[in-house]
């Protein structure tokens, strides 16, 4: 192993701190897996190429990292097809870049989460598949950005994971996720036509907090009404019940 010079122009532009390089055997050791698992992993493009000195492999800690992740995941018990996918996905997509022109953010209030690929599978235990991890970048709610997972926003991340750990899957998560984009799509168009006709121009960031706040008490008051108009219902009328 050693620290390759920060003003190598193979290392990260511009570090502070020096960058550690693995030579095939050592990267293999500090992961915890053989030489000729680290390979197979190459071969199945499980790993970005490393850096070439001649006929020298460099690896880093990124690769390291992957590395792990892919352990992790395993663990987990992912298929190493699966993980294929996956890494297939975070490679593919949206680059975090592109993230001020997914769902407007330019404006938004909500904050953005970096994750590994590790924190993301612990946030949903199980539940990231292939299909879900498309589903998500399909959405706009994940983008990648390196080896980082860059979720849009931290009030999606925690409502999400908090229906997934009370039993809810993720797929029916994200298709509902999916069904209230365009109830919210259609609400943005009737607050902003309303501003716009009726305010100067440059209203409508100004005053977007409050048509989130009209948005608010209206659903509060309309799960009210929903629970209340069950909780009067017939025994007999109820879902489930018999007579």
């Amino acid at each position: 192993m050693r620290e390759a010079d920060p003003a190598d122009p193979a290392g990260p532009a511009g570090s502070a701190d020096p960058v550690r390089e693995y030579r095939t055997e050592e990267l293999a050791e500090a992961a915890g897996i053989t030489v000729r698992t680290l390979r197979f992993y190459r071969e199945r493009k499980l790993l970005p190429p490393p850096r070439r000195e001649g006929r020298i492999a460099w690896y880093d800690d990124h690769h390291l990292a992957r590395l792990r992740t892919i352990a992790a995941l395993l663990e987990r018990g992912h298929t190493l097809g699966g993980i294929a996918e996956l890494t297939a996905a975070f490679e593919n997509g949206r680059d975090v870049g592109q993230l001020g022109e997914l769902l407007g953010i330019g404006w938004s209030q909500e904050t953005p989460v970096r994750l590994t690929p590790q924190a993301l599978a612990d946030y949903f235990e199980g539940e990231v598949t292939p299909e879900n991890l498309a589903a998500s970048l399909d959405l706009g709610y994940l983008a990648t950005d390196g080896d980082e997972i860059v979720h849009v926003s931290r009030n999606l991340l925690d409502v999400s994971s908090a229906l997934v750990r009370e039993g809810v899957p993720l797929a029916a998560v994200l298709e509902t996720g999916r069904r209230v984009r365009a109830h919210a799509d259609a609400l943005a168009a009737l607050f902003t036509e309303l501003m716009e006709t009726h305010l100067p121009e440059g209203a409508v960031p100004r005053l977007r907090p409050l048509a989130k706040s009209v948005v608010e008490a209206e659903l509060s008051m309309a799960m009210d009404r929903l629970l209340a108009a069950r909780a009067s219902a017939a025994p007999a009328d109820r879902p489930g019940q018999g007579p």
